[in-house]
């Protein structure tokens, strides 16, 4: 095939998945969470296979246990935070007139807020905005509520994902030996490099920074919890489980906790200040510690491009898209990189021929 071909195939191919993506994206989140759940457990499937044990086996006793404690987590932590997050709504006009009390004598010392209250444009503009506000609450209600069967899909999800990652587990080694076989023979050897350095960085990023959220989470739950901070439970585990996002869980995290801590301690600056404090050691903690040792620098992904990533995957194709979002920006960085190398090696560039291993000698 000539360069011409190739790009045509390519051309092809990544117009038919996007249109694949954007046609079915409402299915396709149980399956897309599937192959994560297998491709995550697949190493512990290979090591229980290593020591003896039947494949089948060994995915149904890890499926089995992931489930279990899916579930148990869900029991244990579904209804505390259910509970917190119906108490912050209920608390949350208290917190906005204190707050508001708070405020104002900070904003009259550089506002006559006197002269702003009396202007009819201002006021106009308030108006307007409260009418919008109003109205997007009312349509984000509405597809909350009546959004078309979100049970059926919540049940959906439950009941098929586990089934998927299943299935996936089991022929996981299989799925992979016959998709290397449909490899071109000319530059198989090159394709698998390619594939083996994308493995590399996924294995890398999703399963390392799994656990560097699951790790945060438990740590700002527990810490923002046992210093008295309400619900600093569900703030801390929002916190960890964002904390995927470069620098967006951390920023977020920290403004609610300590919004909420001068609402509640003022005027105890030493309570703000160990809330600040415990967010200034998680990012120590992740900064230093966790992501070095969990994620690694060979990982390759800059933070803004996994920034880019998430939202153009969430503007694209909704949370599917935000799911799929790392492990494209992955396949896209990779290839970038084998790009750029070719490049440079190329006549194009200017670069010298390779120098041959005999010469070298």
């Amino acid at each position: 095939m000539s360069l011409k071909q190739h790009m045509k195939f390519w051309a092809i191919f990544v117009t038919l998945f996007v249109l694949f993506l954007l046609l079915l994206s409402n299915i396709l989140l149980p399956f897309i969470l599937g192959m994560a759940v297998a491709y995550f457990l697949d190493p512990v499937a290979d090591k229980l296979e290593d020591l003896g044990v039947n494949r089948s086996i060994a995915t149904a006793i890890i499926i089995g246990v992931f489930v279990l404690l899916v579930v148990l987590m869900m029991i244990l932590l579904v209804p505390v935070l259910i509970e917190q997050l119906l108490g912050f709504l209920n608390r949350l006009p208290g917190y906005i007139a204190r707050l508001h009390a708070f405020l104002m004598p900070i904003v009259e010392r550089f506002v006559d807020v006197n002269d702003l209250q009396q202007n009819e444009e201002i006021k106009k503009s308030l108006a307007l905005y409260a009418a919008e506000a109003v109205k997007s609450l009312g349509t984000l209600s509405k597809n909350i509520i009546g959004g078309g069967l979100a049970l059926v899909n919540a049940i959906t999800l439950l009941v098929i994902t586990p089934v998927v990652a299943f299935y996936l587990l089991r022929d996981w080694d299989r799925i992979v030996e016959k998709v290397n076989s449909w490899l071109p023979v000319k530059n198989a050897h090159e394709v698998r490099r390619l594939a083996k350095e994308i493995d590399d960085v996924l294995a890398g990023f999703v399963r390392g920074q799994a656990t560097v959220c699951l790790i945060l989470s438990l740590y700002y739950g527990i810490a923002l919890m046992v210093s008295g901070l309400e619900f600093g439970l569900t703030i801390g585990i929002i916190t960890g489980m964002i904390s995927f996002i470069p620098f967006v869980g951390a920023i977020i995290g920290a403004v609610a906790s300590i919004g909420i801590a001068l609402v509640q301690f003022w005027p105890d600056f030493f309570m703000i200040g160990i809330i600040g404090v415990i967010y200034v050691v998680g990012q120590v903690l992740e900064g230093y510690v966790l992501t070095p040792n969990m994620v690694g620098e060979r990982v390759g992904l800059h933070p803004v491009w996994v920034m880019f990533g998430l939202l153009a995957g969430g503007s694209l194709f909704g949370f599917v898209g935000v799911l799929i979002a790392v492990p494209m920006a992955a396949v896209v960085g990779v290839l970038s990189r084998f790009s750029i190398r070719q490049y440079l090696e190329s006549p194009l560039y200017g670069a010298p021929p390779p120098v041959p291993e005999e010469e070298k000698k």
